[in-house]
């Protein structure tokens, strides 16, 4: 529980310029009254903007890092919205199983996953797909969002050079091929359902169970 007293939140810039246009996204594939699962919350500023945007469904965030928990709990004080937000789970999604109980992973309609893959290691989009088929049906959805490459389309100068400072920070991460990404998808029981192309050369892709 994070301290009523102090406000945690983080302000990543990144959310407020996308928010707007993931939620246009979203808007055509969730349903009144559903639970979505968010992996890798970050800040929470997404959460709290597509609980107030879409106010009939309930928002679960998550997040491995205490620091980034303790700005979703302040994100959701600040916005008024503990009596319909629960606290973020703490969800590491490359450790498996999952800390999800039972309970939660009958109410969940759909799972997001913003800007997490390209900053993991690959195994992370493994693990996302296997865990996620545990939760989701036919009627439900798997989001990803974020920059991609792909085989079929030529790469963006600034994604180029945003995959090459990210395998600088760190030779686990990096844009990640987006058929390499429905490969594991389908291996899971996934299928591709659609592709948006975002501002800023990001991509919104979406998955539903075969």
């Amino acid at each position: 529980m994070v301290n009523i007293n102090h406000d945690y939140r983080l302000d990543f810039p990144a959310t407020t310029r996308n928010r707007d246009s993931i939620a246009a996204v979203l808007s055509n594939y969730i349903s009144p009254n559903c639970w979505l699962l968010e992996i890798a919350s970050g800040s929470g500023q997404h959460g709290v903007f597509f609980q107030k945007k879409f106010p009939s469904i309930t928002w679960q965030t998550s997040d491995p890092e205490f620091e980034h928990r303790q700005s979703i709990n302040s994100w959701i004080r600040h916005e008024g919205l503990y009596s319909k937000m629960p606290e973020p789970l703490n969800l590491d999604v490359d450790i498996r199983p999952w800390s999800i109980t039972n309970r939660l992973g009958a109410l969940i309609k759909g799972i997001v996953c913003i800007n997490m893959i390209h900053i993991s290691p690959w195994s992370c989009t493994r693990s996302l797909f296997e865990e996620s088929k545990k939760y989701l049906d036919q009627s439900n959805f798997l989001m990803l969002y974020g920059p991609f490459l792909r085989k079929e389309k030529q790469t963006s100068e600034s994604n180029l050079n945003f995959d090459q400072s990210l395998k600088i920070q760190n030779p686990l991460w990096g844009l990640r091929n987006l058929e390499d990404v429905n490969v594991i998808a389908s291996e899971n029981g996934f299928n591709l359902d659609n592709v948006i192309d975002m501002p800023a050369n990001n991509l919104s892709v979406i998955y539903r169970i075969k």
